[in-house]
């Protein structure tokens, strides 16, 4: 069981409206809801492919209901460790008529100390039956930026391997508390001088591949060129470096990690899995079947790796 934890998850609510007109009242066609968060973009990659996965966090109130009801739906099991506050929603506006949208963002919940050590008891359990766990996303308020070196901590202390997506002081205090993998944030340019144990590995995207820095040595990744050209010439809001192409590539990472595969096959997967991203941020299983045996992957020596 792979177990994704999400500690700032939101809702999304897609208002559809042929016109939007500040000021009045605006009617409108469609209403869509839609899970956010990377931990629950994680978990629903992993579910496509068909493993075991539990996505744990916070949630609460009417909003944390609709977000456990949409993972429900879409068959991935939850186990959220429940809190008072109403958990956040990110509104969105299409006006079809001037083909624009407006996003309103709600603040993140405020998280008790009494909250965070339910939290905690509920992640300890979880780990009694996981075989990886994967940390990553925002904190909300209330949340001591050094959760994630403890959550890190906890599941080597539990022989679990844990893949780390953060940036920040967030990722800087837990990077070097062994995690497994460690994948920045995209804002935190360059890594060189991040502190990670002598056993931990640090993926870094680029445009145009993937460089994974390894105990044994750097090894990388490219994208598929043909793929690269047909993304960048297809509308929609995905792009090579897009949040859904990210979250599908830190996806790619955990079944490898979890299962002690080799670099060449842990890179081609996620590589493959991240070219397979639709710009509806779905994964389309017969482009990743395509991709896979395409990935180039090179290794420490700089020679094709087999």
């Amino acid at each position: 069981m792979i177990v994704t934890v999400t500690l700032n998850p939101t809702l999304r609510v897609e208002y559809d409206a042929e016109r939007v007109v500040p000021g009045a009242v605006n009617r409108v066609r469609r209403v869509g809801y839609r899970t956010g968060g990377r931990g629950l973009a994680v978990a629903r990659y992993l579910h496509t492919f068909g493993h075991e996965v539990v996505a744990a966090g916070l949630v609460g109130g009417a909003t944390g209901e609709l977000i456990r009801a949409e993972l429900a739906r879409a068959g991935i099991a939850t186990q959220f460790t429940r809190i008072a506050a109403e958990s956040r929603r990110l509104v969105d506006i299409a006006d079809s008529a001037a083909g624009l949208s407006t996003g309103f963002a709600e603040p993140s919940p405020y998280i008790t100390t009494e909250e965070l050590g339910r939290l905690a008891a509920d992640y300890l359990d979880l780990l009694a039956g996981a075989t990886a766990v994967v940390l990553c996303g925002s904190l909300p308020d209330g949340m001591p930026e050094e959760i994630y070196g403890s959550f890190v901590s906890y599941a080597a202390g539990a022989g679990v391997p844990a893949v780390l997506e953060a940036g920040g002081n967030a990722l800087l205090r837990a990077a070097d508390r062994g995690p497994a993998l460690v994948i920045p944030d995209r804002r935190e340019g360059d890594v060189s001088e991040l502190k990670v144990g002598p056993d931990t590995s640090v993926v870094v995207m680029t445009g145009s591949g993937v460089t994974a820095l390894t105990p044994d040595g750097q090894w990388r990744a490219q994208w598929q060129a043909q793929w690269q050209a047909q993304r960048q010439a297809e509308p929609g809001p995905v792009s090579l470096d897009g949040d859904a192409v990210r979250d599908a590539l830190v996806a790619g990472f955990v079944p490898g990690i979890a299962l002690g595969w080799s670099w060449p096959d842990m890179l081609r997967h996620a590589v493959a899995l991240a070219s397979s991203v639709l710009p509806s941020g779905e994964a389309d299983l017969g482009a990743y079947e395509e991709t896979l045996p395409e990935v180039a992957v090179t290794g420490p020596a700089g020679s094709p790796a087999g």
